[in-house]
């Protein structure tokens, strides 16, 4: 399964310098729908492609957003000119194992 959306970025309140996006909540119910293998914390291993960066990480659960995150890191980032706050668009291919 491949979902595509925009997201603004914004940092995890308990350490600013991790940035993540969430999903919209109906692509999470597509996940959940599709009963993906999971990893630790409830982790759904995807691959991830935002403008010319593709990259494999995981998504986690977010019981307070009622949504899965996405982790951003540093290089897609900078590669990809992001700032907090921006909106990117971001395409997510869940793993099958």
């Amino acid at each position: 399964m491949e979902l595509t959306f925009q997201a603004e970025l914004f940092p995890w309140e308990a350490n600013a310098s991790w940035v993540f996006v969430a999903l919209p909540i109906e692509d999470a119910d597509k996940i959940e729908d599709a009963k993906p293998m999971t990893g630790g914390f409830g982790s759904v291993k995807v691959n991830v492609t935002v403008g010319e960066t593709r990259w494999d990480t995981s998504l986690f659960p977010s019981k307070e957003l009622q949504t899965y995150v996405l982790p951003m890191k540093k290089a897609v980032r900078t590669a990809e000119s992001l700032q907090v706050g921006e909106t990117a668009t971001i395409t997510v291919e869940l793993v099958h194992l």
